[in-house]
């Protein structure tokens, strides 16, 4: 059963009706609702709000990772443990083909359903995870092969066992040695991503967004509860965040918007994963035109830059 939001509820009437039109096996009613489904797909898609985006980012049906990871790849095979702790689940890493190209994936992983959810502690990586994610990196670095990050998480978790395990230095240490990895590295926000939780795979060549994805230093929620002590001001919060894949590639903090299919990659997962993966490959062809030298300090000059200002 598809899940819709409050602002889908045309479309989910629309839907209904050329299901009911298809059982009476009336084409021509068919045809008219479809060309009413487009008009109201692209009503509705085309006036989304900042807060409306965060839900569609959220969505419980949107692909994640995995998802991904099973459309675009084949021959691939994973890699478990950080070699220090434990294997963590929240954080996945395959080594395998898209297309001809074989690359490092490297995602983060929310779960679907409460078994998933909890095995995959809601997508919320330990220092463990993270360690194994920069194991996996530095052997494709190895191998010289291309590194994919799919960044998709509400943050770090912030329990006691991460913080004694040292989940800060955890994180610095990937955005220390993902800066100076020496092979091509593409990474996406799939949905959402949550401060230092993203940014722990976020360092890169080329940093994208799906269309309908946020990337945040807070969540909205958190920011309203700071600011306001005020549930209520989560929509207030989440324009002034300026969260969207829109609002970051104006403010240069992101390379590239990528475009799902308009009624979001919930409703077409294929066809968001063609996105995705044609992104990465024609992104991997421009890296691989320069130098490593090029690459490195282009790669440098990018991640100096962020910050900027001008009054």
């Amino acid at each position: 059963m598809a899940t819709y939001l409050d602002f889908e509820q045309k479309i989910k009437q629309i839907q209904e009706e050329i299901i009911s039109a298809e059982v009476r096996r009336d084409d021509h009613a068919v045809q008219i609702l479809k060309k009413d489904l487009d008009k109201e797909v692209s009503k509705t898609y085309k006036n989304l709000s900042p807060f409306q985006k965060l839900q569609l980012a959220r969505h419980q049906d949107r692909p994640y990772a995995l998802d991904y990871i099973n459309i675009l790849m084949h021959d691939m095979y994973e890699i478990h443990g950080d070699r220090h702790f434990r294997d963590d689940p929240a954080i996945i890493c395959y080594l395998g083909y898209i297309g001809e190209e074989k690359v490092m994936v490297i995602g983060e992983q929310k779960g679907r359903g409460t078994k998933n959810k909890l095995k995959r502690n809601f997508g919320m990586p330990n220092p463990e995870g993270y360690r194994k994610a920069l194991r996996a990196a530095q052997m494709a670095e190895k191998f010289h092969i291309p590194v994919l990050m799919l960044i998709d998480t509400p943050g770090a978790y912030p329990g006691l066992g991460a913080e004694e395990r040292n989940q800060s230095e955890a994180i610095a240490r990937n955005l220390l040695e993902l800066s100076k990895l020496n092979t091509q590295t593409i990474s996406i926000v799939i949905g959402e991503g949550g401060s230092g939780g993203a940014l722990a795979i976020g360092v890169a060549d080329r940093l994208a967004m799906m269309r309908y994805s946020v990337f945040s230093v807070i969540s909205p929620e958190g920011c309203s509860a700071i600011l306001w002590n005020d549930p209520t001001k989560v929509e207030t919060a989440t324009k002034a965040l300026r969260i969207t894949s829109e609002d970051l590639k104006e403010l240069d903090l992101i390379d590239d918007v990528i475009d799902e299919p308009l009624i979001g990659a919930h409703r077409d997962k294929e066809g968001a994963a063609k996105a995705l993966g044609d992104y990465f490959l024609n992104k991997l062809q421009e890296l691989r035109s320069m130098s490593d030298e090029e690459r490195m300090q282009k790669r440098y000059e990018r991640l100096v830059s962020i910050g900027e200002f001008s009054e």
